[in-house]
Formats: C-alpha cells, structure tokens, sequence
C-alpha cells in the first residue's frame, strides 16, 4: 500500500504556533529573571527581605539594621554594632513578648515583618553612629536643681570632682565633654535628650547628701545606708542612725545580744511593726519593736534605761531614750532597709 505523505502545516498554522510558542518562552525566562532580582534584592540591600533569621552571637551588617530598627521602638540603645549580642536578644524577646508570641529572642520571619512594618529605613547616620546634637536642656550659665542634680551624677561617674554647686560652669562643661567623648555622643558641652538620657541610664537618684555636699558625722557609715532609707546599726560604736538619703536624722545609744545570743549582723528590711509589743518568749515588754530578722528587733528597753551598758539582750537591738524610739517608731516604714554592721 502506497506510504501517504504528512500533512503540511499551512503559513498560518505555523505562525500561530511560534507566536505561542514566543509568549510562553518569554514569560517563563522573564519570571525566572523576577525571581532572581527579588532573590538579590536591589544593590544587594542587606536586611530588607522577610527570609532573615538572626540570633545570638550573629554577626553582620543586618544585625545593625536590626538594632537600629529595635531603637527606633525602644528597644535598644541608639550605638549599633554588627554584634547580635544580650542587649539585642532582649530587645528581640521584648518586642514578642508584647505580642504574646514565644520570646525566644531569635529573629524569625514573623518577627522581621513586625518590627519592619513598625519601623523606617535606617538612615546611614544611624547605621554609622553618626549623631548630630540635639537642642541643648542644660549648658554653661544655666543654674538651680537640674544642674546640681548633673553635677551629682557626673561625680558618680567620676567625670565631676568639683563641689556639686547648681551653676554649670567651666568644669560642668569640661566634665560633659569628657562623658560625651567616651560615648560618641557630638562633643558640645551641652547637655542635649541624648546626652541626659544617657547620663541618667548609667546612673542612680542623686542622694540629698550628693545633691547638697553633706558629710555624715560620727562613725563611718556602711556604703548600704546611704541611700534610700536605713536604720544603720553599728555594733562598734553602739549607735543607731536613721538615714535618709546619705543624711543621718537621729543618732541614739543602742545595745546588742550577748555572746550567747547575738544580734545577727547583715541587711535586713522592716517586716513588722507593734507598738505595746510583749515578747511571747521571754513575757518582757519591748515597746516600740520594729522587727527585722525573725524575732530580733529594734525597740525601747526598760533594762537598759536603767541598767546601762551592765547587761544585753535577747538578740535585739535594744533602746534606752523612749523618745527617740517613739520618734522613730513613727516614721520607720515596712520595707525600710536595717543594716549592722562593724565600723
């Protein structure tokens, strides 16, 4: 049987066909190309993606653009590194927490289109630490509390070891410098929202004592009592001060436990306060007792009023002038801090 030849495609048929087969070659190399740009991203832009994951220990510039972005929620300080180190991780951890997802302090896809959907691009002053002042709160002439208040939290820095005067003078100024300098923080003398917030971070509540150049009389006072409120018991010159701030307000003779029962020494806090207290121990009254260590106390004594120094108590910090312990009695507070100590 004679072969019959294969139908000929006509002009038009075949033009369709390569036109088809154009559009659909086209469409798959443009895509593939798409795909690849999307993957590198423009000029290589190092954090912008939603792919990134980062934890610690991580190093690179997109943990600067992290930690840029966690500044502008609050999350970290205003220096940037290429180190995601602790400070960075609780940033992290901080910012999920908020959200009530796991705070596991690791940078993952959802947590990166978070803080990216809160956040705008890093300028490239912020990625370099490059800070320019801001307007000055506090500069050379200015005077009153705020400078004082300055001037005390430079001295804890040591940056100020001039007297604490509540005029910001050459030394003020020479001293912010220094601080400023040792941050990267623009050298101006001034004190611009950075600078402060910087001092403040690195610093505690001045003490009325730093604030006003107070010395405390009498024996040396343990570092513990001078700041916050204290009843500080010094078992070497058997005193009790009451200080507040760094500043001793009441002084009074006090005594201590025998050797036997000793007053325990250490820091304690005011748990319990009562005012016509008897002891259920030892059936002797202790007005005024002010508890701080399990039944030891501090509170007035009928026996040393008449006694002296001949005798000791049970443990407890005994007072023999009434009126001083009552004074004291009414403005010791629960919670307040109890140190004894040996000057």
């Amino acid at each position: 049987m004679p072969r019959r030849p294969a139908p000929r495609l006509s002009a038009l048929s075949l033009a369709l066909l390569l036109a088809l087969l154009v559009a659909v070659t086209g469409s798959v190399v443009t895509g593939a190309t798409a795909g690849a740009a999307g993957a590198t991203g423009a000029m290589g832009a190092p954090a912008s993606r939603a792919d990134v994951s980062m934890r610690l220990g991580d190093t690179g510039w997109r943990v600067r653009e992290l930690q840029s972005r966690l500044h502008q929620l609050g999350l970290h300080s205003e220096v940037v590194t290429s180190r995601f180190d602790q400070e960075t991780r609780a940033g992290v951890a901080t910012f999920q927490r908020r959200r009530g997802w796991a705070a596991d302090g690791v940078v993952d896809e959802r947590t990166w289109r978070a803080i990216l959907s809160r956040t705008t691009e890093p300028t490239r002053e912020a990625l370099h630490n490059v800070y320019t002042p801001g307007r000055p709160l506090l500069e050379r002439g200015d005077t009153g509390m705020r400078v004082r208040q300055l001037q005390a939290r430079l001295r804890q820095l040591r940056w100020y070891d001039a007297r604490v005067t509540g005029r910001y003078d050459a030394t003020t100024d020479e001293a912010v410098q220094g601080f400023q300098a040792k941050r990267r923080i623009p050298v101006t003398g001034q004190v611009d929202r950075r600078t402060l917030d910087r001092l403040r971070a690195m610093t505690r509540e001045p003490t009325r004592a730093e604030l006003f150049n107070l010395v405390p009389s009498g024996p040396r006072l343990d570092p513990r009592c001078t700041t916050g409120r204290a009843m500080c018991v010094d078992k070497t010159s058997r005193s009790l001060r009451w200080v507040v701030d760094g500043v001793v307000l009441k002084t009074v003779e006090v005594r201590f436990g025998s050797a036997e029962l000793p007053t325990r020494e250490g820091a304690f806090a005011v748990f319990r306060k009562s005012r016509d207290h008897v002891s259920s121990l030892y059936d002797t009254p202790m007005p005024y007792a002010m508890f701080f260590s399990g039944g030891q106390a501090v509170h007035y004594s009928p026996d040393f009023a008449a006694n002296g120094y001949d005798g000791a108590s049970h443990g407890c910090v005994n007072v023999r002038d009434r009126a001083a312990v009552a004074w004291l009695f009414d403005r010791v507070r629960l919670g307040d801090k109890v140190i004894v100590y040996r000057s």
